[in-house]
């Protein structure tokens, strides 16, 4: 799992967070690949130190590559094209297969929906025209602060507060969605509350 270079707490669920898994992960964190080199710059640069992480993880004997952020969608097929193992960086790959199953627009619950642009979709093969409804998380205060702003500190039982109200908000505007998609990794961890609240299948 390629993990960006980022200082905050990863609770468990958290796809960096190994405790998440019943079986053994192996991390590969790229030095200087900070939230706001990808997510704000979106730095073509990060390309080169993204496949050598996944080419030293493959060396490692791992059998597939995965990422900790969606925003990592922008260099899914450069990573790809490097490997010989499966690599799928973004939980934005699974929207044509949630499409496909459900039939319906998907809803995708965002770190920042601004920050979210056409060329990620087009990076893991969605086409623009499959019908999407973004919302994100930016606006939440204490995602804000804990996760994008990195403060060091994080109340969990507050962004799950905030990951509810925002997926119910998105439902609500888009009455027609059949499921929603997590692409943030800080996310999973407040699946089982979102599905709740919201009565759709959650995808992270």
């Amino acid at each position: 799992i390629i993990v960006l270079d980022a200082r905050y707490p990863c609770i468990p669920g958290n796809v960096a967070n190994s405790s998440t898994y019943g079986f053994p992960v192996r991390y590969q964190t790229i030095q200087g690949a900070s939230i706001d080199r990808l997510l704000y710059s979106r730095d073509p640069d990060l390309a080169k130190p993204f496949i050598e992480a996944a080419l030293a993880l493959q060396e490692a004997g791992v059998k597939a590559i995965s990422g900790a952020c969606g925003f990592m969608a922008l260099f899914q097929k450069q990573v790809a094209a490097a490997l010989d193992i499966p690599v799928f960086l973004s939980s934005l790959l699974q929207i044509p297969f949630i499409h496909t199953i459900t039939g319906k627009p998907i809803g995708v619950l965002t770190a920042d929906a601004s920050a979210l642009t056409p060329k990620h979709f087009e990076g893991v093969n969605v086409s623009l025209e499959t019908p999407l409804f973004v919302r994100g998380m930016e606006n939440c205060p204490e995602f804000s602060s804990s996760i994008l702003k990195e403060t060091g500190t994080m109340d969990s039982a507050l962004i799950e507060e905030e990951a509810v109200r925002e997926a119910l908000a998105l439902q609500v505007a888009h009455p027609n969605i059949g499921s929603i998609l997590l692409e943030c990794s800080d996310l999973p961890p407040y699946a089982s509350a979102i599905q709740r609240a919201t009565g759709l299948p959650v995808f992270d």
